[in-house]
């Protein structure tokens, strides 16, 4: 068998079990639980693709937001089928990352300063879908309507959870197709060479502003991408649950929490986050409100001081460590 084989079968083993799982086990609640997981990993994995090149961005909740509002916006307010309102929230998403993103590459704006710019954008976004509560519901929250004998494939509305898992499990699989296509394109060799030099990247040759926005306008489209599935999904929103600074928070704790340049990671940090709110809700109930933002911190800290390179990429490193033979060690350690 080839090496491309070989790294290739655990992939085809995971994707056969995952596309089996509900012809085997269907129980709704823990196919609840293993949807939300696929949704969030997307996001997740969103954020990472341009994370993993220094581009920290503390945004990504508005970006979510405004996938899943312009989507339930545009059903409820015009009957635009979310075949048709997906792709229009997707492209609101991606003229507000060129928005927020081409002045701060233009005029050299990195590190800590574009974290705090993309921090106030999500707190805008917030802002923003409260403030309108004649139109978004505000505070209390954004039904989309449900469709009464229509199409539920035109509405994009299903029932059954079979049909929502495989449409998580597409849009998650698209999300590592997308992560690993950069990491084999040559965006990635010029987005490293960016982050370690800029000045030397651009003296190079590289247009280090369009090569940048290219990254964040992706990682945009695809976040608007997840709030959008996941409004369609849960048929509720609410700004805490799909915007703002919270979500933002949450979305960097999953990654750095699973491994950031790891195409798996993001999904590890997705069953961490989900496993731990729903752990506490059932367990504490209301008492627990907000308790998992603050595990979400404290959490950040201590992987970020000890396990820089999270859950998995601290396994990878340790499958790749390879002990030296006693001998050699010997020889090599015997004092002169």
């Amino acid at each position: 068998m080839s090496a491309g084989m070989k790294a290739g079968l655990p992939w085809l083993l995971l994707g056969a079990a995952l596309v089996a799982l509900p012809l085997v086990y269907a129980e709704p609640y823990p196919l609840h639980i293993i949807i939300v997981i696929l949704i969030w990993s997307f996001a997740y994995t969103s954020w990472s693709v341009m994370g993993r090149f220094g581009l920290v961005s503390l945004g990504h909740g508005g970006f979510m937001g405004v996938g899943a509002y312009v989507t339930a916006l545009a059903w409820n307010n015009w009957g635009l089928t979310p075949w048709l309102g997906i792709p229009l929230a997707l492209l609101c998403a991606a003229a507000l990352a060129v928005v927020v993103a081409w002045p701060c590459f233009r005029f050299r704006i990195t590190g800590h300063y574009f974290a705090l710019v993309t921090l106030a954008l999500s707190g805008i976004v917030l802002q923003v879908i409260t403030a309108t509560r004649d139109i978004t519901g505000g505070s209390l929250g954004y039904t989309p309507e449900r469709i009464q004998g229509g199409s539920a494939l035109l509405a994009f509305q299903f029932t059954d959870k079979v049909t929502w898992y495989y449409i998580a499990l597409a849009v998650w699989a698209a999300g590592l197709i997308i992560w690993f296509a950069v990491q084999r394109s040559m965006i990635r060799y010029a987005l490293e060479a960016i982050s370690e030099d800029e000045d030397a990247s651009a003296a190079a040759g590289v247009n280090v502003t369009f090569e940048k926005l290219k990254i964040t306008v992706l990682s945009a489209v695809m976040t608007a991408m997840a709030g959008a599935l996941y409004c369609q999904y849960q048929m509720f929103i609410s700004p805490d649950t799909v915007s703002g600074i919270s979500i933002s928070l949450q979305i960097v704790f999953a990654v750095v929490v699973g491994g950031i340049y790891v195409a798996l990671g993001p999904t590890v940090g997705a069953v961490i986050t989900i496993l731990l709110a729903e752990t506490l809700r059932i367990f504490f109930g209301p008492a627990a409100v907000g308790w998992d933002n603050l595990i979400y911190g404290l959490l950040l800290v201590l992987f970020i001081i000890f396990l820089p390179k999270g859950i998995v990429g601290s396994l990878a490193d340790l499958g790749r460590a390879t002990p030296r033979p006693a001998g050699v060690a010997a020889v090599r350690d015997r004092p002169a």
